[in-house]
């Protein structure tokens, strides 16, 4: 393209209910539009080269869906995940290393137990990092990691006046990953909804108000091209 490429991107896949009522439809074949969204998004980003990319597919808030909707989307990631492991070859030769990032406690085992099985089975698989955040929470992911770090200060093997903000970036689900360089948020809302709290400190944002299962990838091309554009400062002059 030409131009400098984000090397970590995160995308809030927001709207696809309002996309399917504006239809007259299920919000459940919102879901499914919005998982087609998803794999082309994903692709097209693994074709032009971004490092990482992180994709808000299901938050812990979202559990209080009704359990139908719930249901749908659970179904969506057994079919997604099946689908990949059917695409394995097809993946390795783009590069792509699958990652689940989220609390496992309240999952699906059939589902962990597919997410283990691509992540295992990609993880020599460098050239892109598909973050899928499921069952995911910013502050839950804090929690987690500063909570590593109280069983070692507890069993006498840290000092808490050394702890540092490295030590709890390491205890994030995105450990060893770059910081997201920019979260995209379509649908017309304008917030980070706990997402990477910790990792979006300096991160740039993007709007828009498509809806997800209308992202195309000339909308990817116009993140990347406004993102070339900014003067990342971070904190400095």
């Amino acid at each position: 393209m030409g131009i400098e490429l984000p090397r970590h991107i995160g995308f809030i896949m927001d709207g696809n209910g309002r996309w399917a009522t504006s239809r007259g439809l299920s919000r459940s074949e919102g879901h499914k539009a919005g998982a087609d969204a998803f794999r082309r998004i994903c692709e097209y980003g693994c074709d032009i080269g971004i490092k990482s990319m992180t994709f808000y597919a299901f938050s812990t808030e979202n559990w209080k869906r009704p359990a139908q909707e719930v249901s749908a989307i659970m179904n969506i990631f057994r079919d997604y995940l099946h689908e990949a492991q059917e695409r394995k070859e097809e993946n390795a030769q783009k590069g792509m290393h699958m990652h689940y990032m989220g609390e496992r406690e309240g999952m699906p085992e059939d589902i962990l137990d597919l997410f283990d099985t691509a992540e295992n089975e990609s993880v020599n698989q460098t050239k892109t990092t598909v973050n899928i955040a499921v069952n995911y929470g910013g502050r839950a992911e804090i929690l987690h990691s500063v909570k590593r770090l109280a069983h070692s200060v507890a069993a006498g093997e840290l000092d808490p006046d050394s702890i540092t903000e490295d030590m709890i970036t390491s205890g994030l689900y995105t450990a060893g990953q770059p910081e997201p360089d920019i979260i995209v948020r379509p649908s017309g809302e304008q917030r980070l909804s706990n997402f990477m709290i910790w990792q979006a400190a300096y991160s740039e944002f993007w709007y828009t108000d498509k809806l997800w299962p209308d992202f195309t990838t000339e909308d990817f091309d116009k993140v990347i091209e406004d993102y070339s554009k900014r003067h990342r400062r971070f904190g400095g002059v």
